[in-house]
């Protein structure tokens, strides 16, 4: 699974990050990162519940 952040989108809620902080990270000024690499197992329906509480729809998860 992979996660998919449109930084154009990001208007730095960070409540992808509030949902999962395990899967999510933020830079300096609270927008989310990109995620390197596929998504830990285990963590699956975090990231699906982080990108669904985005509210710009930013976040897509593969």
């Amino acid at each position: 699974m992979k996660i998919t952040i449109d930084t154009t989108k990001c208007s730095g809620h960070a409540r992808c990050w509030a949902t999962t902080p395990d899967v999510f990270d933020l830079d300096d000024s609270g927008y989310a990162l990109p995620l390197e690499g596929q998504v830990p197992a285990g963590l699956e329906e975090g990231a699906r519940a982080g990108a669904l509480a985005c509210p710009e729809r930013a976040i897509t998860v593969e």
